[in-house]
């Protein structure tokens, strides 16, 4: 396990903002003299709102810098780094939760998402995982817009040698998660996973249907769903906060996914979506293959954003 979580740190340093870093990248050469100075605390401003981090906690990681650097305690760009890499780790860390699935048999995920978020890729991921770990999981097709949503997630089951539960294309998909909810009960599954159809956050009618979902689930098992998911793809940037904001308030989202980190210059969204929500990160993702979906580490990751794939993630 310590060898798979080193191999996914590393992964990521090399795919997070390469080739270099959107915050450090020439930052050596803004300081005149190798002193830290108001100009260079500007243009480190200036990246982190480019980047996605938003106001709320640029505001905060530099009122810190500022501190250090009157109390003279910045003295290089060496420090500055280090510094900078501490104060995000900082607003991170409390959003560093890893998901457990050992309270309830089976446990019920309730997976969710905007269309092209990477959810059901998301899905088949963890269903992997979870059978590596030799857990008995069971999928529920309940994406029933469309067709091809039912074939990817049956791949992803045999992949993972995990049963799937599903029904034609246009069904009802809470008659699906009704259905896949009690099979895993009947059959003493560990874990059971639910697709949903991609929806935008604005509508309405397709977040009520969500609603519906969730509602009956509750009805097979009333302490359920025990985890909702929410994937967001780290490129939608601001967008991807206003998505997190509107699902957390219609179905209670309980974790996050941020998938597709490695395609952005923007992985600051994930420090502004932890300043403002504080909701637990439990998985990112840096690309397509297995190897590059893994367990949120704040450090880790601050770390990555900061320095590329230059240093080592302590």
């Amino acid at each position: 396990m310590a060898d798979e979580k080193k191999s996914f740190f590393s992964r990521m340093r090399a795919k997070i903002n390469r080739p270099g870093s959107w915050l450090s990248y020439d930052l050596a050469n803004l300081v005149p003299g190798r002193a830290i100075d108001a100009q260079v605390l500007d243009e480190l401003e200036t990246r982190l709102l480019t980047a996605d981090v938003g106001v709320e906690a640029t505001e905060q990681i530099l009122e810190g810098l500022r501190r250090q650097v009157a109390r003279k305690e910045l003295d290089d760009v060496d420090t500055l780094i280090a510094a900078l890499t501490d104060a995000i780790t900082t607003i991170l860390l409390p959003c560093q939760k890893p998901l457990d699935i050992g309270g309830h048999r089976p446990f019920v995920l309730l997976v969710v998402g905007v269309n092209g978020s990477g959810k059901t890729t998301t899905i088949g991921k963890l269903a992997r995982r979870f059978a590596d770990a030799r857990k008995q999981v069971i999928l529920a097709a309940g994406d029933t817009f469309r067709a091809a949503a039912i074939e990817q997630l049956g791949v992803w089951a045999q992949r993972a040698n995990a049963d799937i539960i599903q029904q034609q294309a246009g069904a009802d998909p809470g008659a699906v998660v009704f259905d896949a909810v009690t099979a895993a009960r009947a059959r003493k599954a560990d874990i059971v996973i639910i697709d949903t159809a991609g929806r935008l956050h604005s509508q309405s009618h397709l977040m009520d249907e969500l609603k519906k979902v969730h509602r009956v689930i509750r009805r097979v098992d009333p302490t359920a769903p025990h985890e909702v998911l929410l994937v967001l793809d780290a490129n939608q940037g601001q967008n991807a906060l206003t998505q997190a904001t509107q699902f957390h308030e219609a179905v209670g989202v309980t974790g996050l996914v941020l998938t597709k980190l490695d395609g952005t210059a923007k992985g600051g969204i994930v420090i502004a979506i932890a300043s403002k929500l504080g909701l637990p990160i439990r998985f990112i993702g840096v690309g397509e293959q297995a190897e590059d979906f893994g367990e949120f580490d704040a450090r880790a990751f601050a770390t990555a954003l900061v320095s590329g794939n230059s240093q080592a993630a302590g």
